[in-house]
């Protein structure tokens, strides 16, 4: 493999010339996560057409023109499962980059599983078998021997070919437009989950009253200011079930709360103070500052019997499609149309599988099916998907 190792900031500053008028950049990261707050970066490998290059990140002091070529321009950014990658350019310069295009949601389009991973799709599509060797290599160390260099550049050296192969596909399909959906909606998801607050995704929180949340609140924003003050995983400094033990029985008592069980830690006994004044925050609260309640109707007891019988007409029809199944939708998904048909479930916006291509591909056919104009048979209990779909039959058939 020739490539360039990038170590300074003027080595950086040349491949972003040397690759500014390219039709394509393709990239990929490797990061440790285990004990920090944010992911640490520590590689950036790049592939774009005849150039090949892995940017130390340790070593190169401002990565911003990096991030700033790939949000700018007339090229195509390529990515494999790029969540993280994502994560890296919005925190950098609170931009996504141009023209984005994951392969691994491209793929799914085109009938292969989702989410696949890289050596899978490489493997399926190209028919290479990227080596798999280094998986455990922590990258902050140095220096990093050139076997583990290679494997690095591994993981982008194949995302451009891919991306034609499965263009090629989606245009004979007819589903190109599909994936621009489908990449603005993933995008949009994780703009919204980089800047939303996520305090109600605390394990355990279900169920808890409107008080008992709103202490919640105040110990998971805490929780994350000390994380990122002090730079390590939210779980180092409290884990979610403390949290919850902490809102359910809630006391400003310093012993108290220490007497909690895994809270007699060092480290802990140290903010007591800082934890008891959250959780006095959380009782003081005016009723009409509360965290709102998500409201949720009882579902009739036939919807759970529906929806399994329409995930298995999606599952089949996916099949039929050459889609993944799971891009298309998930047995929730099937449920909440259900609910929203029936009218016992509103819904705002409409549930998915009412929507763009996804109703024209599924959706009339579930509705359908819910209706009884659609009948389900079994066409070969031989198959893997053996159910079939034809027009019900209605009134009486003459002689």
């Amino acid at each position: 493999m020739n490539y360039q190792l990038i170590t300074t900031d003027d080595q950086l500053r040349a491949l972003c010339e040397t690759i500014s008028s390219a039709e394509t950049i393709a990239f990929d990261t490797e990061f440790i996560s285990e004990n920090t707050y944010r992911p640490q970066l520590c590689l950036l490998q790049v592939a774009a057409g005849p150039t090949q290059a892995i940017i130390d990140t340790l070593s190169v002091g401002d990565l911003t023109p990096f991030w700033q070529l790939l949000c700018e321009g007339n090229h195509k950014t390529i990515v494999h499962a790029g969540r993280e990658e994502m994560g890296f350019c919005l925190r950098a310069i609170g931009k996504i980059p141009t023209d984005l295009y994951d392969v691994q949601i491209a793929s799914s389009l085109i009938g292969l599983e989702y989410p696949a991973g890289y050596r899978t799709l490489v493997k399926k599509i190209l028919q290479e078998s990227p080596a798999k060797d280094q998986t455990r290599t922590d990258w902050q160390r140095r220096p990093l021997s050139k076997k583990q260099l290679q494997y690095a550049l591994g993981d982008v050296l194949y995302l451009e070919e891919m991306e034609r192969k499965i263009t090629a596909q989606l245009e004979k399909l007819g589903r190109r437009s599909w994936l621009q959906e489908e990449m603005q909606s993933w995008i949009e998801q994780v703009q919204e989950s980089h800047e939303r607050k996520q305090w109600r995704r605390v394990s355990g929180i279900s169920g808890l009253s409107r008080r008992n949340k709103a202490i919640v609140r105040e110990l998971w924003f805490w929780r994350e200011k000390t994380a990122e003050k002090r730079n390590l995983p939210v779980r180092r400094v409290l884990r979610d079930d403390l949290i919850i033990e902490l809102a359910k029985h809630p006391t400003t008592d310093s012993d108290q709360i220490t007497s909690i069980r895994g809270m007699d830690r060092g480290d802990l006994r140290k903010v007591i103070p800082e934890i008891a004044a959250c959780v006095k925050r959380g009782l003081e609260l005016p009723e009409n500052e509360l965290p709102k309640s998500q409201k949720r109707r009882e579902l009739p007891p036939q919807l759970n019997m529906l929806g399994q019988l329409l995930s298995s007409a999606l599952q089949s029809i996916c099949h039929k499609s050459q889609l993944a199944t799971s891009i298309v939708g998930n047995p929730s998904d099937v449920r909440e149309l259900i609910a929203y048909r029936l009218g016992v479930q509103d819904s705002l916006p409409a549930p998915a599988l009412t929507r763009s291509w996804r109703a024209e591909l599924v959706g009339q056919l579930l509705d359908d099916l819910l209706a009884g104009k659609v009948a389900v048979h079994i066409e070969d209990p031989r198959r893997a998907l053996p159910l079939a779909f034809e027009p019900r039959q209605t009134g009486e058939t003459k002689d």
